[in-house]
């Protein structure tokens, strides 16, 4: 039977697992299982988002102007309510619960959304307006026409903000309650809203028009991709509606009112915690993102959609491991923190601890098999309609770049929730300063040589940094992070890793001349057949090297499904 791991790892002896630590690590487990089923569902349909648009619009400027007028609402949104508002917001939602009940709850949240809508409605008519100023800001070296469809979209997808910041602040209630599923279901909806709606509008707003005065509807590739991409706005706004709506079950709409009292000691706690994640939000999304969009528009035609595209899929592993991790461990790491006993900070240790061990476990050979089947999974995905081969090289070979940078990010995600969790914003911050500057020096030291993957390459460095630091600024707050042998399941994660891609280096070309590229079926048949060989391969090196985490996480599924 398999030992639970993470928690004879700070005990005094390698004997028990305290029952009350081991029930929490069950939770946490069940509830990062449910977070990670809806990332995977709302990966899924990204790709088949992505799909759809790089199939109807290829890697044209049409899809580079509607890039822009998504950065614009999505940059405020994560400067004002989005990015990590989850650390500033569970640990203060779940003390207003612990020490003043669920009707102080509903209270503090019914001023926040008053005040997240008076002030979101106001910045959502100064885009309207200022729209043909703004779009030359985020993307200087784009053409004027690529500019004049940027502005018709941006006005299209501005009210965006407001839907997006309210189901911020419904999912962030629902984190604080523990409920879990309906947050974690969100982006399968907003995906979905996209696919359908850019699919039933897409073809009739892209018509041909024939000699005779009527018009011609090709089937396959979007003929005017200037007035067909409109349709992916359109469904991008009501994405956003569709997510919010969804959250509203969960919660006890009956007891929100609206409120003025934007004095309540808890909005107050909430925004000083929020303070230093903004000051490195401003950094990121003023200054990063307009710089990246900059350099990506300057190398390529498309340049912008491939970084977006190469970003999509990294996010799938990241957000199927290391957010579900996070997001699962948040508010028990926060109460445990607010508990100042020995016992509750050994569990404290013992809980991130579990949590970095899983990720290690998991992110490792995800990476590892993302990189070694980059080109047939985008090819796969990508590969229609206006999406060309040369096109599948590029997004490759940034993506492999991006996928160097991986399980950094994860680890550090985890890391920077652990100070949220201390109620301590302000050191990720200064921490994320030091690495958006690395980010900015190492790609403008690499474009001239490398261009655009110059980006790529910076934004592994970034992550690389950010962890390292995060890292030993919390071993040295926490006094070590006890007995949770991360080195060691590291090592052995990173070896089954590499055995995986060994093998794969070995046999992915002679796969590929044997089962085919020539249709979407030999296509699906390579991708899944080298994913189940190689998945197996890496399972079986982990069970020969006793990987306890995952053993683990096989017994607790055995356990639910025999329930």
């Amino acid at each position: 039977m398999a030992e639970t791991p993470s928690l004879q790892a700070d005990a005094a002896s390698d004997a028990t697992v305290p029952g009350d630590q081991e029930r929490t690590n069950a939770r946490l487990a069940s509830a990062s299982g449910i977070l990670a089923l809806g990332n995977i569902c709302s990966r899924l349909l990204g790709l088949v988002r992505e799909m759809v648009i790089t199939y109807l619009f290829g890697a044209s400027g049409a899809v580079d102007a509607l890039q822009v007028a998504i950065i614009v609402p999505k940059a405020i949104y994560d400067l004002l309510i989005g990015g990590h508002i989850n650390g500033a917001f569970v640990p203060v939602l779940s003390d207003v619960i612990t020490r003043r009940g669920r009707e102080e709850l509903w209270r503090v949240v019914s001023a926040l959304i008053s005040l997240v809508i008076a002030i979101l409605a106001l910045l959502v008519l100064l885009l309207e307006l200022f729209a043909p100023q703004i779009v030359p800001v985020v993307a200087p070296g784009a053409d004027s026409g690529t500019r004049r469809l940027a502005v018709e979209l941006l006005r299209l997808t501005a009210p965006a903000l407001i839907f997006m910041s309210l189901f911020a602040v419904f999912s962030g209630t629902l984190f604080a309650l523990r409920s879990f599923t309906l947050p974690a279901f969100a982006g399968l909806v907003f995906n979905a809203c996209i696919v359908l709606v850019t699919l039933a509008l897409a073809p009739s707003l892209a018509l041909l028009p024939r000699l005779d005065g009527g018009s011609i509807a090709l089937p396959f590739v979007i003929a005017r991709p200037s007035a067909g991409i409109i349709a992916v706005a359109v469904g991008w706004l009501a994405g956003a509606i569709a997510q919010m709506l969804l959250q509203m079950p969960g919660l006890r709409l009956r007891r929100l009112r609206p409120s003025v009292n934007w004095r309540h000691p808890a909005l107050k706690s909430i925004g000083l915690l929020y303070l230093p994640v903004m000051l490195s939000l401003v950094i990121d999304t003023l200054i990063i993102r307009p710089f990246s969009y900059n350099l990506a528009s300057q190398t390529i035609e498309g340049g912008i959609a491939i970084m977006n595209w190469a970003t999509t899929l990294v996010q799938f592993p990241q957000g199927l491991v290391a957010t579900a991790i996070s997001v699962a461990i948040l508010p028990t790491l926060a109460r445990q923190s607010a508990e100042m006993t020995e016992a509750a900070q050994r569990a404290f240790k013992d809980t991130l601890g579990l949590g970095l061990r899983l990720a290690t476990t998991l992110i490792l050979p995800a990476a590892t098999g993302l990189f070694v089947l980059a080109g047939p999974i985008i090819a796969l995905l990508f590969e229609n309609g206006a999406f060309l081969a040369a096109d599948t090289e590029i997004t490759a070979r940034a993506l492999r770049l991006y996928l160097i940078g991986l399980p950094f990010a994860a680890l550090d995600l985890l890391l920077v929730y652990a100070f949220y969790a201390r109620k301590d914003t302000l050191t990720p911050a200064l921490v994320g300063i030091v690495s958006l500057v690395g980010y900015l020096a190492v790609a403008l030291l690499l474009f001239e040589r490398f261009g655009l993957f110059s980006l790529m390459i910076a934004d592994s460095v970034k992550h690389f940094v950010h962890a390292s630091i995060s890292g030993v600024l919390l071993w040295r707050r926490l006094g070590g992070f006890g007995r949770q042998r991360l080195a060691r399941t590291g090592a052995k994660s990173a070896l089954a890793s590499l055995v995986m891609a060994g093998l794969a280096l070995v046999t992915l070309p002679g796969l590929s001349r044997w089962i085919g590229a020539e249709s979407i079926l030999q296509e699906v048949a390579l991708v899944g057949f080298c994913a189940l060989l190689y998945g197996g391969v890496f399972f079986l090196a982990a069970r020969v090297m006793k990987i306890d985490e995952l053993a683990w996480l096989f017994k607790l599924l055995r356990e639910r499904l025999a329930r």
